[in-house]
This record gives C-alpha cells, structure tokens and sequence, in this order.
C-alpha cells in the first residue's frame, strides 16, 4: 500500500511525559506530514488522533483512558472513519492488552515502533481492523524518520534510549536497556541542524551520562559534548543526567565548551542516604553533595534542577527532613516534585507503607516552600545583569512581552521593543537588562540589537 493513501487525512497528537516523548511525537508528526497529512488544532477536527502516553505515573494511565473515551462523542470526521492510535510508553509496557479495555483504538504501537506508525494506521484505514505492533527494532530507523518541529530555531537529539538502572520504582525500563547511536552519527545530525538554522539543541537520553558505554566499553559522553560543540551550534542542553555517572571529564566539558549551557538536571530523588539504597539509585547523599559541590567549582553560577519524590514507601520524616536539608543546603533553581507513585511491575510496589496520606501531601508542601525559596533565591542573582534571551514568541497572558530563555534556563520576558514585530524576534537572541527577578521568571528591557 502507497503512503499517498493517506495523502489528505488530518491529525492530532497529544503528548504526555518527558522530552523523549514529545520527541516521539515530532518524528510521527514528520512521517505523517510525509504522506501528506494536514495537522489540525483539535481531535474533533482529525481523521487519525494519536496519544503518545507516558507510564511513570498512575496518573498518566487514568489521563489515557479519559482521553480516548473522550473521543467517542467526536463527531465523525468526513471520511466517516476517524482512527485513534496509542504510542509511548503505556503502549509499549501494555501492548495488545490495552485494546481490551480501550474499545474505540485502532493502533498500538511502542516506543520502538514509531518508524512504522503510518502503515499501521493505513492498515487499519484499509480493512477496519485493530493492528499492534510493540516488538524492539533498531533506533536508526525511527531517528532518521521526517519530524516535524514546532521551533525552526531548537531541535531535540536523540543520543541514546533506553536505561540499565532499574530504579524501583520506576517503569521506564519499557524502553528497553542502553542503546547508543554511533557518535559521528550524532554530530553529523546536528551540523545539518546547524547549517538549517538551528541554534539550540537538547541532548536526549534516559541517562545521557552513560552514552556509549554499549558501544566503546567506557561512556564517552565528555568527548561527545566536545565534539557537538565544534559543530558551531550555539547552545547545548542534556537531560537526563544519573548521579552516579557524571564523571570529572564531562564537569570538565561542561565547563570548557562554550556552547554547553551552564544548567544542569541532576536528579536526586531522595536527601535519604537508607531511601536511595531502597530506590536502588547507587549513590549516597554525601556523594551526591561532594558532586555538586565539584560542579559548582567549575562552574560557579550554574543553574541546578532536579527531580524529588516525596512518600517513597517507608519514609519516615527523619528520611524526608533529610531531603528538606539536602534542597536547602544545594539551592535549586528549579526542581520537578513528586508524590510517589505505585507503579505495578515495580520493586517498590511491594514494599508496604503504613504512612497516612495527610501526612505525606504536608512535607509535599513543605518540600515546595523550600524549592519556591531556593529558586527565587536563585534569581535574585540575574538583577542588575544583562541576560541574553532566545525568543519563543510572547507571553500567553500578554502579547506585549516577549518570552524567551536564558542560558541558565529561565524564562525571561521583555516588553516589545517600540517598531519591531515580536515575529521578527522568534528565534533571535537579545539582551535583556533584568530589573525584576521573581521565582520562576525574571523581567526586563531589550537593550541592542537581535541577533
């Protein structure tokens, strides 16, 4: 069967979880718009709605079921047939099992299936059928599929998938264990990126600290951020980073390159020393500490994020004033917090935990007013500075001001400046004057000329 079959079809995609995810969902943009699809606002204006899902919480599955159900009362599209695919994560841990409860899918297809995404949904066009495919291919095929960015300025490179961690409490192994793509593979995608005009990239993997250890022996993530970085592209970001992986030679690139940002994602889980044996995370808090401190020798204005769980089965508030201590003591710009989620499949799910509710979602706040602190704290430092932004666009709540990112990661605004069409900005870097510095974002005035 011809691509052209569904030349003329429309498509929406909903994306839920991490970047990986939503650069999932770029490449099926891309092989849709390759066989000629049109993308639409909505799935009540769609021939093929697509939900590319995430499995790290339960919350995610319950959002999957609403949302599927939810397109039952769609009106039918035109051709008289709307197909509804499922990718991500949930579809790859659940596979053909989903089609039981979520009677109105057509397509599932796993996180390494996405190459094949366009004849299953042309198959299911064709004969009316439910078609599954789920089973591990290669990565190249998917990572040299069309995407389709919404940014011309920014793109996301996939170095690796996968994870040999085992957390346990964390599903994510569905991705299947380490997989790097060849080195000269990834500089080479991203000095076409550069020659297109992109300016900034985001290094992607489950554990970017352990890239190449597959393919040489030993990871080679420092020699890699040096070599992108002589690409001419003008910012690198990564995520994610595993604590136990970040080694002296990639503080060093970080610190030598210029084009790497001076941020970073270290994700700690738990302040707890006894929690993160039982999180399986390999590393202690005082090792933790004694990196960041190694970090911010090298590099001494740098931007730490991270994630946290709170109510991690058996936690007791001696573990949790631990991590309140470890967040205060480190100073986070900008931290992801969770209340833990049982994830069947998981080693944790069988540790019992007699914990009240109440008393977790309080050192959940708790948490927060140390992060909301920490990070404000943080943004005092931008005052009286000239950070230079890279344009987005402008604010949702006001189309006067602009809204762009710092090196540091942080969002910046800025008034339009007086005969200039904040269009003609996106993807332009200027220099902002800050004069407000608030906690998630600092405001100020364009001074020069774009760049």
């Amino acid at each position: 069967m011809q691509a052209s079959s569904l030349s003329g079809k429309t498509y929406f995609i909903r994306t839920f979880g991490c970047q990986m995810n939503l650069h999932d969902s770029e490449r099926v943009s891309g092989m849709l718009d390759s066989c000629g699809c049109l993308e639409v606002a909505g799935p009540e204006d769609a021939d093929i709605v697509v939900f590319m899902t995430c499995c790290v919480r339960e919350a995610a599955d319950t959002r999957l079921y609403g949302q599927c159900s939810s397109c039952k009362s769609l009106p039918a599209p035109p051709g008289g047939k709307r197909v509804i695919a499922v990718g991500g994560c949930i579809a790859q841990r659940d596979g053909a099992g989903l089609l039981t409860n979520l009677d109105n899918v057509d397509v599932i297809f796993g996180t390494h299936s996405i190459a094949h995404v366009a004849e299953l949904i042309e198959e299911a066009f064709a004969d009316g059928g439910r078609h599954v495919r789920c089973e591990e291919t290669d990565l190249e095929p998917a990572t040299s599929m069309p995407w389709h960015r919404a940014e011309n300025y920014r793109a996301w490179v996939p170095i690796m998938t996968g994870c040999n961690n085992f957390c346990t409490y964390c599903i994510v192994p569905v991705r299947g264990r380490e997989k790097s793509r060849p080195f000269e593979q990834i500089v080479d995608e991203v000095r076409g990126l550069v020659r297109s005009g992109v300016r900034e990239i985001t290094l992607l993997g489950q554990n970017v600290n352990s890239y190449g250890r597959d393919l040489f022996g030993e990871p080679r993530f420092a020699e890699l951020l040096r070599h992108v970085g002589d690409t001419g592209i003008e910012r690198i970001f990564f995520t994610s980073s595993h604590p136990k992986d970040l080694l002296p030679e990639t503080i060093d690139a970080m610190a030598e390159v210029p084009a790497v940002m001076p941020q970073l994602h270290l994700a700690v889980q738990s302040g707890s020393t006894r929690i993160l044996k039982l999180m399986n995370r390999k590393y202690t808090r005082e090792a933790y500490l004694d990196l960041i401190d190694r970090v911010r020798d090298r590099i001494p204005d740098i931007a730490l994020s991270t994630d946290i769980i709170v109510g991690f089965p058996g936690e007791t508030e001696e573990d949790f004033e631990q991590t309140l201590s470890l967040a205060e003591q480190v100073g986070y710009a900008q931290a992801f917090t969770f209340i833990y989620s049982k994830r069947d499949g998981t080693p944790a799910a069988k540790i019992d935990d007699p914990t009240p509710r109440e008393v977790i979602l309080e050192r959940f706040n708790r948490l927060v007013k140390v992060i909301e602190d920490s990070a404000f704290a943080y943004n005092q430092g931008a005052l009286g500075r000239r950070v230079p932004a890279l344009i987005e666009g402008t604010s949702k709540k006001d189309p006067s001001r602009l809204l762009g990112k710092s090196p540091w990661n942080q969002t910046v605004h800025a008034p339009v400046p007086d005969g200039i069409e904040a269009a003609d900005l996106v993807g332009k870097i200027v220099d902002v004057d800050v004069d407000v510095a608030r906690t998630w974002y600092l405001s100020g005035t364009v001074v020069g000329s774009p760049r």
